[in-house]
């Protein structure tokens, strides 16, 4: 048997990602049903040897990974190494590039990967491949497959490629039930056989899995999978492609439409479409929330709607910080970028293109729209700073009630975005 190709994964800290990568690195980001450091993890014919992220990632990172963590010494000989702002990495395509090749974006002449010592690993992460041989990789015309991302939105452009990808390793990873629960309606019918990377159709549940009856699984367009302990209540109607992570559960009557992935322990409700939970958040209510990205911690009050679409069907602009440049997306559908620990009252209305940083608190009538700094309190009585005390004692609450105690090193980090936030 071939041994297994070592993988370093790196995080080059290039780009404006927050607030995707304010308490992770790029590599533990969920873009698709998985994150970059998870599809390496799971597959057999590479194996997970190191990881490399910015220096004030380095203690939380550490605490989620068995491996090193900005070691001081690497693996000897050659590795893959990978640079995880690419989203939809493949591990499959390690097999394609040969010893001293490194395969650069067509469209953008980014680097992708390396198949190399790592002692080059530092001048790859500033971009300097002139020791090696470039490969171009992916075509134009599928450019959000073969992209590295630069700005929070760009886990939308990413997000179907990534998907694509990550359903056919999440559901190889354990034997699916062998038909239906009863009462569960699947339409084009029950197909429980194998699912490829990139395509296919078919419904994979965990044997742990508790589908209730009524539920209605549509596997027309793409494949649903049902990871370990996950819930489906009553009445719920999922469309794939979709991903519905270990001890999520879909409440009564949702509607999880395509291109959506729950990350592990959410609790979501009303109709979801083309969003991507990063785990450990709540939607439990109804309201409409599409092609968004949802971090860690974050609970969406009853009623909480968000815009995905323009009136006028043009191209949306954003700004990825409060006070950066406008910016073209790219996207005519795009919704919310909400960061970790963010809150939201009843009926609160996220507009087009909102961009909401870490540890934001909204209680308006008023919509949210634009870019909003870290640790926000906006309510009808005006914009003030987060008191950090206050927020860290709503911040363990909420993580108290997953039987989570947040460590010294994130409370540490959390400190330290706080204290980077300009007075508002």
């Amino acid at each position: 048997m071939p041994t297994a190709l070592p993988v370093i994964l790196f995080d080059d800290g290039r780009g404006e990602l927050a607030p995707l990568t304010d308490l992770r690195p790029a590599f533990d980001v969920r873009v698709g049903a998985l994150t970059v450091a998870e599809r390496v993890a799971m597959d057999t014919a590479v194996t997970l040897a190191a990881l490399v992220c910015p220096e004030p990632l380095a203690a939380i990172t550490r605490e989620r990974h068995a491996v090193p963590v900005n070691p001081a010494r690497f693996p000897a000989g050659p590795c893959l190494l990978v640079n995880s702002r690419w989203a939809a990495f493949d591990p499959s395509a390690a097999s394609n590039l040969d010893p001293d090749e490194a395969a650069v974006s067509t469209s953008t002449g980014e680097l992708l990967f390396a198949h190399a010592n790592p002692a080059l690993l530092q001048r790859l992460m500033l971009g300097d491949c002139s020791e090696l041989r470039t490969v171009p990789w992916g075509v134009e015309q599928n450019e959000a497959a073969f992209s590295l991302m630069q700005r929070p939105w760009h886990a939308r452009r990413s997000r179907d490629a990534a998907i694509a990808v990550d359903l056919g390793i999440a559901a190889a990873r354990f034997t699916p039930m062998s038909g239906l629960p009863v009462g569960v309606v699947c339409v084009a019918g029950w197909f429980g056989g194998e699912v490829t990377a990139k395509g296919g159709r078919g419904v994979f549940i965990h044997p742990s899995a508790r589908v209730y009856p009524t539920t209605l699984l549509d596997h027309e367009s793409g494949p649903i999978v049902i990871d370990d302990h996950a819930v489906i209540r009553p009445g719920a109607i999922i469309t794939g492609p979709a991903y519905i992570g270990p001890h999520s559960t879909i409440l009564d009557r949702a509607v999880i439409r395509g291109n959506t992935a729950i990350g592990p322990h959410c609790k979501v409700a009303g109709e979801i479409s083309g969003t991507v939970f990063q785990g450990y958040s709540n939607k439990a209510h109804d309201g409409f929330l599409g092609d968004s990205w949802v971090g860690e911690w974050v609970n969406l009050g009853a009623g909480t709607t968000n815009s995905n679409l323009l009136n006028t069907y043009s191209e949306i602009i954003c700004r990825a910080t409060p006070d950066g440049p406008n910016e073209r997306t790219g996207e005519t559908f795009l919704g919310a970028i909400i960061g970790d620990h963010v809150k939201t009252a009843i009926c609160t209305r996220l507009m087009t293109g909102a961009i909401l940083h870490t540890g934001s608190m909204f209680a308006t009538t008023a919509p949210v729209s634009g870019t909003v700094g870290r640790f926000t309190w906006a309510t009808d009585a005006g914009v003030r700073q987060y008191r950090f005390d206050k927020f860290l004692d709503v911040a363990r609450a909420a993580m108290a009630r997953r039987k989570i105690e947040p460590s010294e090193a994130y409370i540490e980090r959390l400190r330290a975005l706080a204290a980077k936030t300009v007075s508002i």
